[in-house]
């Protein structure tokens, strides 16, 4: 299959290139053709932008074929990420790519401020030679307070101290002990702004962080404080920054984005006095862009080639470190909720999934991905580790998960549990092997099975008479399809079925053979799935 990558907006050249160097992919540049990128949307497969494209919800909806959508960059907000969440599209990010020069101009532009520097440039092609308007303030012993502890934070936190800086922060999802390691203390929001001699902002646009610098938190800053924002623009309520310099409420201050871009020609922020403008620059050096061009693009490719969803923005907590070593398990949970949810039939009402393991990375992933399964199966339309909590809360579905220790005899092993109505369904699967970690089914409504996760699964309820084996075989073997694997089992004492088959068989009945095999006497119900795909009955 050839993949299109739809480039909407430039890119470094070193990252197109890992894709175009792949002959599975088909790379379409559309940057500044706006006709271009409409004609070409409905077939691409990826989407890459930076921050001139505006991905709405109305072009996702015409990208019928589009299975991810990458970001040569840190933020997302020009991206509908609830519109690509619903079509189950992983919304990717460069979060690293950017770290050094984004730090590097943060602190560019504090040096501008208190060494005054563009105003001394300005004075200077004037004609003027006034050491005395521009008398500077030293870094060494002062307080910067950083907001948000990314890779941005803590890089810019490294660079203060370099310059004999004393450093606290506020980031609310950064434990102590981790904030201990990277020498930064946290403190409350409130306590930092009043403590800080440079506040820098270092925090992603959400409805929660937008205005985190308002009014009320610019007259909790010392007079002599000096604010500087080049993460993204809304973080800082730009009227009231505008008032707080007017009036001396704080010292300067150095903005590089802003709420609307380009920044308005009539924008009270161009008159103010003490605050450096630049137009949104923290990103833009040569090494920067190629580094961000090669991650984003390694990214898009690692999805359309290998499914890895790990560090979408839209799959929070689940990184492609995570997504990487999990693999195997994963694609077994995937597995066994579709056969899960084959088996169970009718309205799903709650889905169960049971971990057990020492992994404490493994239990929201696998959930995912068991949940992704079971959807899969009940033919609800396209669903991914994406979009699949999503959708199950849309139809009505519980979900739960249970941790604990894996069943006697397995290093790791994992149940789904599918109820509706009027039956419930559980699938146990295991993971066995130690260099490679291959996925078995190891019981099935409580029938004790040792089957291969893999390929195309019969399962039958019958009787626990004899002969039913012998004629199973002989309808598949007429029917010229090889049997892989057959695992009859028995529940001794059990008043339904008695006796449950698992037959792993290459190629897939067609419905002839499966209206001959639950036509059998002593069988009592068929059901077949491709564990690897869509389930077929």
């Amino acid at each position: 299959m050839t993949y299109v990558v739809l480039v909407a907006d430039k890119v470094a050249d070193a990252g197109l290139q890992v894709l175009q160097q792949c002959e599975e992919f088909e790379v379409v540049v559309a940057a500044g053709d706006r006709e271009k990128f409409r004609m070409e949307l409905p077939r691409a497969h990826g989407l890459l932008v930076r921050s001139d494209t505006r991905v709405s919800a109305d072009v996702i909806e015409v990208a019928d074929n589009l299975r991810v959508i990458g970001r040569a960059g840190i933020g997302v907000d020009n991206i509908d990420l609830a519109a690509a969440t619903r079509r189950g599209i992983p919304v990717l990010n460069a979060p690293s790519a950017n770290t050094i020069s984004a730090a590097e101009h943060t602190m560019a532009l504090l040096l501008g401020l208190v060494r005054r520097i563009p105003w001394a440039v300005d004075s200077m092609r004037r004609g003027e030679w006034d050491r005395k308007a521009f008398s500077g303030i030293e870094l060494r012993g002062k307080t910067m307070g950083v907001l948000g502890l990314g890779r941005v934070g803590r890089h810019m936190a490294g660079i203060a101290r370099a310059f004999g800086m004393d450093v606290v922060a506020h980031d609310p999802f950064l434990s102590e002990q981790r904030a201990k390691s990277l020498d930064v203390v946290l403190v409350p929001l409130d306590d930092l702004l009043r403590a800080a001699d440079v506040v820098t902002l270092h925090l992603p646009l959400t409805d929660k962080t937008r205005n985190t610098i308002d009014r009320e938190q610019l007259a909790l800053m010392k007079s002599g404080a000096m604010l500087i924002n080049t993460a993204r623009g809304g973080l800082v309520n730009e009227e009231a920054l505008v008032e707080a310099l007017a009036d001396g409420t704080i010292y300067g201050a150095a903005v590089d984005v802003f709420g609307e871009e380009p920044l308005p020609a009539a924008s009270p922020l161009r008159q103010s006095e003490r605050l450096i403008l630049t137009p949104h620059l923290a990103a833009s050096t040569v090494e920067a862009q190629e580094r961000v061009g090669v991650e984003i693009c390694i990214a898009i490719r690692d999805v359309l080639l290998t499914g890895d969803v790990g560090g979408a923005v839209n799959v929070a907590g689940v990184s492609s470190v995570v997504m990487a070593h999990l693999r195997p398990l994963l694609e077994l949970a995937r597995r066994i909720g579709r056969l899960c949810a084959t088996i169970s039939g009718g309205r799903v009402e709650a889905i169960e999934v049971q971990y057990g393991g020492s992994d404490e990375d493994a239990p929201r992933p696998v959930e995912l991905a068991a949940v992704e399964g079971a959807l899969g199966a009940m033919g609800v339309g396209r669903v991914t580790l994406v979009n699949a909590m999503p959708v199950a809360t849309d139809r009505g579905i519980a979900l739960s998960r249970r941790v604990g220790g894996p069943l006697a005899g397995f290093e790791t092993t994992l149940s789904v549990t599918v109820r509706t109505a009027d039956k419930t369904t559980t699938v146990t699967g295991a993971l066995v092997g130690d260099r490679i970690r291959v996925g078995r089914i190891i019981r099935i409504d409580g029938f004790v099975v040792d089957v291969p996760a893999e390929g195309f699964i019969l399962v039958l309820w019958n009787r626990d008479v004899p002969g039913v084996i012998g004629k199973v075989g002989t309808i598949l073997g007429e029917a010229a399809t090889n049997i892989g694997s057959y695992h009859q089992s028995r529940r001794a004492g059990d008043s339904g079925p008695g006796a449950l088959a698992a037959i792993i068989v290459d190629q897939p009945p067609d419905r002839e053979v499966i209206e001959r095999l639950q036509a059998l006497p002593d069988v009592l119900k068929v059901w077949v799935a491709d564990l690897n795909g869509s389930p077929e009955r």
